[in-house]
């Protein structure tokens, strides 16, 4: 089966061939010549993942998955939330990103967040939600450099180190998006 994940984030890629099955065929907005960025409109998770999906099936006429991830912070009343990838501008920069969110918190004592991965799937005409959270804890400095995005400083609940110093299997076994493409993965065994 192929299946076109629509995303230009090679981290994001390669993180969710990890989890997929061998037997699904992978190809990303490139492999299929969609070179633009597909605007993220929506004001909620649930709406911009919707928009993505939708844009690349009716525009090439493939079954597509997309995600919108946000991290959700207590204190910040949820903020970054549906704008964690630009939360420091345009230039959607992971590094100022954390900076700006730092900062924000800086003297906070709830700094409580989670993750939440939204999965909005395209297959023969019909659509499907799934979702996955994870609670953590956000760190008062970057530790690891592993993962991407937020990763090195949430940690999550239960754990003493964060997504940045986690290796990629524990991550991808606890983590937002792996929980959401677990169920997208057996959505997809019952459907093949």
């Amino acid at each position: 089966m192929k299946l076109v994940f629509a995303t230009h984030n090679d981290h994001k890629l390669k993180e969710v061939q990890q989890l997929l099955p061998d037997h699904i065929e992978l190809l990303s907005l490139k492999d299929i010549n969609c070179l633009e960025e597909i605007p993220e409109t929506g004001d909620t998770l649930e709406e911009n993942a919707k928009i993505k999906a939708d844009y690349v099936t009716q525009t090439f006429g493939l079954d597509c998955f997309s995600d919108d991830t946000g991290l959700l912070v207590n204190a910040l009343n949820g903020a970054p939330g549906v704008y964690s990838a630009r939360y420091a501008g345009e230039q959607k920069n992971a590094l100022d990103n954390m900076e700006k969110l730092l900062s924000e918190l800086k003297g906070a004592t709830d700094r409580s967040a989670h993750f939440k991965t939204v999965v909005h799937l395209n297959l023969k005409g019909e659509s499907y939600t799934f979702n996955g959270i994870v609670e953590g804890q956000i760190t008062t400095k970057k530790h690891g450099e592993g993962g991407f995005g937020y990763d090195p400083i949430f940690k999550p609940n239960g754990y003493d180190h964060t997504f940045g110093e986690l290796t990629s299997a524990v991550k991808n076994a606890i983590s937002h998006r792996g929980r959401a493409i677990e169920k997208l993965t057996e959505f997809l065994k019952k459907r093949t």
